[in-house]
Order: C-alpha cells, then sequence, then structure tokens
C-alpha cells in the first residue's frame, strides 16, 4: 500500500428481503416535512411506491414529490427539483430508485440552500458545498452506481454537451441510509439489468487498472470482479435467481464505496469517455462504458502489462503455458470482451446513436485524467472513439 490516506463511511445498509421495515426507525430521526424523489413511474406500476408511501404516512410525514428524474438528469430538472424542495420547506430528501435518482438526490441536497448556480459552482469549478446541505437516504429499485453508499453525484447540461460527475469530500453528502432489497431489482428489463453489471464491472476496473505496487486493494478488486461474472451469468439466464441478483446488489456497494480505491490512484478515464457519449446520445450510462471499454483498454494495455498479465491470469484463469506477456494480456481482454458479449452488451457508440461527425464534441466533452497507465491527449481520445464506432 502506497501514500496516506484516511476512511470514513458512514452510510448505513439495510440488505435483504424485509430491509424496509427498517425505514420507519431511521425517518424518525429527521424532519417531518420530506421529498420523495424517484424516475418515470416505474415504482407505481411494480407496487415499490405504494409500500415506501405506506411508511411515510404512517411515521406522519409530510411528503413533497419530485418525479420524473431521468437517467441522466439534467441541469434543468436538478433547479425543478431546488425551487420544489425550497417551497416544501424540506427537511430530508428520500430518493427512490436507481443511481440517476440517488445521484439526483445528492445534488438536490447541496444546492437548495445555495444562492448560485449550482452547475457552475459544482460541476465546472467543482467546489465543495459552503451552504447548509439537506440529508439524503436511499431506496435502492437498480443496482450498477453504487451511489447508495458514496457521495458522488453526476449531472448533465444537454446545451454545452457535458455530463459530469462530482464526488464531494464531505462524507455528510453520502445517503444516510440505504434500504437495499434485491427483490426490487428483480421488475427490470433485461437492458438495464446487464447495463448495470457492467458499471459494476468498470467501476473495480477503473480503480484496479493503477498503480503497480502490491496493494491489498487489489485483492479485493479480483475478488468482486470474480463474484461480478460468476453472479452476472446466472442472472443472465435466469433473472429471478435471487442468490445472484443479491450478489449483484452487494458487490456493486463495495465496488464504489470507497474502500477499494485506498492506496490507489485510480484511472477513470472509460467513464469519462463515456460520459461524453451520454452527453450527446443520452444513452444508458453501462452501455456507454461497454461501448468504449475494449478500444480504450487495448490502447492502454502496453503502458500497463503486469497488471493486464494479472488481469488476465487471476480475474479470467488465462493459462500462461508458453505464452509472452503480451499475449496473456491479449488474452484476458479477450476473455472478458466474450463475456460481454455473452451478456449482450452493446459494444460500439454506433449502437447508441453516434457517429464519427459527433467525435469532435466527444473529445471536448472528455475530461482528461492523469490516474491511469497513460495521460491521453485529444488526438489520442479522437483514435479510441473512431475505434469505438
Amino acid at each position: 500500500m502506497l501514500g496516506d490516506f484516511s476512511y470514513c463511511n458512514p452510510t448505513k445498509l439495510y440488505f435483504g428481503e424485509h430491509a424496509l421495515e427498517q425505514l420507519p426507525a431511521e425517518l424518525q430521526k429527521y424532519g417531518d416535512h420530506i421529498v420523495l424523489v424517484y424516475g418515470g413511474g416505474s415504482i407505481k406500476k411494480n407496487g415499490i411506491y405504494d409500500d415506501v408511501m405506506k411508511v411515510l404516512k404512517k411515521s406522519e410525514k409530510t411528503v413533497t414529490e419530485i418525479s420524473g428524474v431521468m437517467p441522466n438528469p439534467t441541469v434543468a430538472k436538478l433547479k425543478e427539483g431546488v425551487q420544489i424542495a425550497r417551497d416544501a420547506k424540506a427537511d430530508f430528501i428520500l430518493a427512490v430508485g436507481g443511481g440517476s435518482v440517488i445521484d439526483y438526490a445528492k445534488a438536490l441536497s447541496v444546492s437548495i440552500n445555495y444562492d448560485g448556480d449550482p452547475w457552475e459552482k459544482y460541476y465546472l469549478r467543482f467546489e465543495e458545498p459552503d451552504c447548509e446541505t439537506l440529508p439524503v437516504g436511499a431506496v435502492l429499485t437498480m443496482v450498477g452506481t453504487g451511489s447508495e453508499m458514496n457521495a458522488g453525484a453526476v449531472i448533465t447540461n444537454p446545451d454545452q454537451k457535458l455530463k459530469i460527475g462530482h464526488v464531494f469530500k464531505d462524507e455528510k453528502i453520502m445517503p444516510r441510509f440505504a434500504i437495499m432489497n434485491p427483490r426490487y431489482t428483480m421488475t427490470l428489463p433485461h437492458y438495464q439489468m446487464v447495463s448495470g453489471i457492467y458499471d459494476i464491472f468498470n467501476h473495480i476496473c477503473e480503480q484496479y487498472f493503477s498503480g503497480e505496487d502490491d496493494n491489498t486493494s487489489d485483492y479485493i478488486a479480483e475478488g468482486l470482479m470474480r463474484s461480478v461474472i460468476h453472479s452476472s451469468r446466472l442472472a443472465n439466464k435466469d433473472p429471478q435467481n435471487y442468490e445472484a441478483r443479491s450478489n449483484i446488489m452487494w458487490t456493486a456497494t463495495w465496488a464504489l464505496n470507497t474502500l477499494i480505491e485506498k492506496g490507489k490512484s485510480t484511472d477513470w478515464m472509460v467513464h469519462m469517455l463515456g460520459q461524453a457519449v451520454g452527453a450527446v446520445t443520452n444513452a444508458t450510462h453501462g452501455m456507454t462504458l461497454s461501448a468504449v471499454s475494449m478500444p480504450y483498454y487495448r490502447y492502454i494495455l502496453p503502458y500497463g502489462l503486469k497488471k493486464f498479465v494479472r488481469f488476465a491470469e487471476t480475474v479470467w484463469d488465462v493459462n500462461p503455458e508458453g505464452k509472452s506477456d503480451t499475449e496473456i494480456a491479449e488474452a484476458g481482454l479477450a476473455a472478458m470482451e466474450q463475456w460481454m458479449k455473452e451478456l449482450g452488451l452493446v459494444m460500439n457508440i454506433t449502437d447508441l446513436g453516434a457517429n464519427e461527425s459527433m467525435i469532435p464534441d466527444l473529445v471536448k466533452g472528455t475530461i482528461i485524467l492523469k490516474g491511469g497507465y497513460k495521460v491521453l491527449d485529444e488526438k489520442e481520445i479522437a483514435e479510441i472513439f473512431k475505434e469505438s464506432l
């Protein structure tokens, strides 16, 4: 392990089929005015909305709803929610949904009492809140982002063709609690399920493919990746497999709750590339990641060869006999690509609605980070996008 770091994660998790039973006790810790945040209405069709509302009414809470939070929450939607929450004199925000809804709730939390433009402050200047923030709780219905146990919040500005995530430094921005019932995820369409699975896997990769030291975080990451691969295959064949879906849900949380980033520089360039695609096409997040991953990883492989060899041998059980390091590493990526295709992931950005004429906007919208094995320039980013078409 290299470097100095601190670790604090205050989010309390309630996991299992009866997790919602713990919501009343948590709600009693906060004020009477609750803002309930959710997406396009699927929670009303599957009964989760009714279950949550029963708890809120029994807890004698005043509820104001913000519905229609889209998969890539926009600045306009954030500003709309800020006004609603202010008018309601909100004490607490309860997010019921997946990562986009929880991200939105956190962005709302830091914006309600801020007088300026939250997009400028948090997403262009990456400043921390200097105003009072509202506590957030989550009832998770879709897994992938890990937003239920971290301080990250991604917002999209369609006018500027930018999709940007801010990981806030203060752990008070993390949800105070998360209700995690794996059965809530079983109503999702297959496309959303596998998109979330790849989001989980790539979160681990983004932290794993950095550094060269003997790092405990890498050993944990390898175990998490093997778990995702195993459970994803079971869930792909039988989406109602509770054991597989529960393992996927639990792994998603640990993939991005800041644990396995400790002692790591971390990469995150697949996310920067994917978010640029999402800003232009409004495509599902996990699919934007899968569409750019293979071109990116094949490009940086020579710069992080040692780690890619370990990845092939430890995660994918590639037999190294008689093969060069490069051949072993390439075989590992080939195994990963085959698994991705087996799940039914999108493997190019053309299928997401992108085309070659969009590449200048995609390059412009890609934030260049320095934590991986190769710091890309704009020309290299353009080439990766071309390979992703």
